[in-house]
């Protein structure tokens, strides 16, 4: 168990939590949430021990072990995967050293073999003779093949020293576990095993994530922070949603109820107040008045855009032929003789572990790269916006965000473009402010609302959930179940895929492809799913028979 005991974090004259007493037990997930800004992470900060509160405190039942995922990816770049991992019990990994280094003297002595001896009964009993196969494990299910289970971490890239410093937050059956964006930057296929991990686990889990479905996969409850409280339902996002909006629903109208109250009294105060033989009625009912306090009704502090992609123009039959499309990236063939053809009802979302390919193929078909081989053609009808997952370039300017954007519109206006970024969450002098300055949110935004002023008929989409709060997700969402054009996206937010797509496109490791025309969740119980996890699971076993 861990609780927050009046925890009151104040920087400079803003408290960020006020009074905060929150418990957390055993046995269930809690899903941390909340607006941009309110505390998610600076909470769980407090919980591990790496920021102290103004005020109040943290108690961890004795004798448990506290985890949580880091941050800092590059904090283990002289170690391998593996031994990274088993650092997320670092008493075990530090008796692991101890031992290896006892064992190496050349003068072995009485007092080494009586150290030893202690280090071994204490190594069996954490059950460390098994610590290299579980880390193993981890690594293999969140799709780190063997072949870089010994590399050093400098050596990897940052998807996968990403997935590493997740397995090592996992490892060793941690009691308390603190996830801050677990699912960030991990493929579709790692969020499912991520998902079944945590189901199965019967510690304590806090997890922040802006991936509703994730958090309605895993949570068994919902501690929300809105002004600088928390507040702790009894179940999953959806859950929370629903039940927060019914309680707003229920002080409504009992303030209504209490406001005709009020406005029945003073009414009757009035008319009687004067009255000799009513006056003893009229001083009961002022009593009874002064009695009625009304419910104070905050409004949340969540602030959710508002996205609408409107084609300018409707599209035709013909919309996109791709032929034989290959590409090789750094001596890889991410891309082998690709071909498909997009119809004008096509929502499509490209899936897989191979994000390289999805990016190379969206690079292509932006015009932003050439094809070794093949071709495509976009029908005459199709006018297309891009939304590249890294946009570095992009903002590299000194423009102002208006300036940026009103170059994209066929309306050269300062006060038309200012609507669209007012719609975006910019409002004021947030229009003025420099490309180059703005945080990770704001950049997305801004992409997206550059996708609305253009008003293209087909969306390319690559990674758009990235950087995005809860909020946010869930107007894009919103935008692109609506929109009436094509779209070809990839993205890791499950719900966005099932909720969107009606067409799955699966790049698999070696360049080549799955089509079908199905949901997502249908796709994932899919003969073609099935054959590719056995295939999975006996190229595994074999590396490990090897």
């Amino acid at each position: 168990m861990i609780s927050a005991n009046n925890v009151t974090l104040r920087i400079g004259k803003k408290a960020l939590f006020e009074d905060v007493n929150i418990k957390f037990t055993e046995g269930n997930c809690y899903g941390l949430i909340g607006a941009n800004g309110a505390g998610k992470s600076t909470f769980l900060k407090i919980l591990n021990g790496q920021l102290e509160p103004t005020k109040g405190d943290v108690f961890i039942t004795p004798g448990q072990r506290l985890s949580f995922l880091q941050q800092d990816h590059f904090k283990y770049d002289e170690f391998s995967a593996l031994d990274t991992v088993i650092m997320g019990n670092q008493r075990l990994y530090d008796i692991m050293k101890e031992k290896d280094a006892i064992y190496m003297k050349e003068d072995f002595t009485d007092a080494d073999g009586i150290r030893a001896s202690e280090l071994e009964a204490e190594f069996a009993e954490m059950d460390g003779w098994n610590a290299e196969s579980d880390a193993a494990q981890l690594l293999n299910g969140l799709g780190i093949e063997t072949e870089f289970h010994y590399s050093l971490m400098k050596d990897l890239t940052g998807e996968q020293k990403v997935k590493i410093l997740l397995a090592q937050a996992l490892f060793g059956n941690p009691d308390i576990l603190l996830l801050d964006e677990p699912t960030n930057h991990l493929d579709l296929d790692a969020i499912a095993w991520l998902e079944e991990f945590l189901i199965n686990f019967d510690n304590t889990v806090i997890v922040v994530s802006h991936d509703r479905y994730f958090l309605n996969k895993v949570c068994t409850h919902t501690a929300d922070i809105d002004y600088a409280k928390i507040q702790l339902y009894a179940g999953n996002y959806d859950f929370w949603y629903e039940s927060s909006q019914l309680l707003i629903k229920q002080m409504k109208e009992a303030n209504k109820k209490k406001e005709e109250k009020i406005k029945e009294l003073q009414e009757f105060i009035s008319r009687f107040s004067a009255n000799a033989s009513k006056s003893k009625q009229a001083t009961s009912r002022k009593k009874a008045l002064e009695k009625i306090q009304l419910d104070e009704i905050k409004p949340s502090s969540r602030k959710y855009p508002y996205i609408d992609f409107r084609p300018n123009r409707e599209i035709g039959n013909e919309v996109l032929t791709v032929e034989n499309l290959s590409k090789t990236v750094d001596g890889v063939k991410v891309l082998d003789n690709v071909s498909f053809i997009v119809g004008h009802d096509d929502k499509i979302a490209f899936v897989g572990s191979n994000e390289i390919a999805k990016t190379t193929l969206f690079k292509i078909l932006a015009g932003e790269l050439e094809p070794d081989e093949g071709n495509y053609k976009w029908g005459i009808t199709t006018s297309q916006s891009y939304f590249p997952k890294d946009n570095t370039e992009i903002f590299d300017n000194d423009l102002q965000i208006v300036e940026w954007l009103t170059q994209f519109s066929e309306i050269k206006d300062a006060t038309y473009v200012r609507g669209f970024l007012g719609r975006m969450l910019f409002a004021g002098d947030d229009g003025v402010k420099k490309m180059k300055v703005l945080s990770g949110g704001e950049k997305v935004r801004v992409l997206l609302s550059r996708m609305m002023i253009t008003g293209a008929n087909v969306l390319i989409l690559d990674e758009p959930t990235d950087h995005l709060d809860m909020e946010s997700i869930t107007a894009l969402n919103n935008g692109l179940m609506k929109f009436s054009g094509v779209i070809l996206f990839a993205s890791r937010d499950h719900q966005v895929v099932q909720t969107t797509a009606n067409r799955i496109i699966e790049f698999l490791p070696n360049g080549t492809m799955i089509d079908k025309i199905t949901t997502y969740d249908e796709y994932l119980e899919s003969d073609e799913m099935a054959r590719k996890r056995q295939v999975y699971s006996t190229s595994n076993a074999q590396e490990e028979d090897d």
